[in-house]
């Protein structure tokens, strides 16, 4: 292998990689200064950089992204709804959809989008697990307390 060949390929292949991913922000987010807000969000939510092929969207808005050439386990990814300032930052993996989950978790190759699931009467809207918002829900209790609290007057 030649000096150039060793140079093109420690220094212009990562370069050339490192504007893909630019490129991909540019297309999602738009604009220039957008551009680098969207990398810095990718940074501080994943602490990396990807891009890949948009392969669908969920009815919660989150996107859904593959890219081949990262390892198996590493190549699908979900870039959540953001359209809010809080719903930028406040996220979790309740908020996928279990039809886009088996896709996530390569229990099927096949996404939604492509071969949608059986529709059954029993099945319920996915929601977010509400656990430590205000709106979590909080048993009570129907027994009569042993110890009266005090009220002084």
């Amino acid at each position: 292998m030649s000096l150039i060949q060793r140079l093109r390929r420690q220094f212009v292949v990562p370069f050339s990689e490192m504007m893909k991913h630019f490129r991909h922000n540019y297309e999602t987010d738009g604009g220039y200064f957008q551009r680098f807000r969207g990398v810095f969000i990718q940074m501080s939510r994943m602490n990396e950089i990807k891009y890949g092929t948009h392969v669908g969207t969920d009815e919660l808005g989150n996107k859904y992204y593959e890219n081949n050439r990262y390892f198996v386990g590493r190549n699908r990814w979900v870039d959540f709804n953001k359209d809010t300032w809080k719903n930028k930052w406040d996220f979790n993996a309740s908020q996928i959809t279990p039809e886009w989950h088996r896709w996530l978790h390569y229990m099927t190759d096949d996404t939604p989008t492509v071969k949608p699931p059986t529709q059954r009467k029993f099945l319920l809207t996915h929601t977010r697990n509400l656990t430590g918002t205000k709106d979590c829900y909080v048993p009570y209790s129907t027994t009569k307390p042993k110890i009266e609290a005090w009220k002084p007057e």
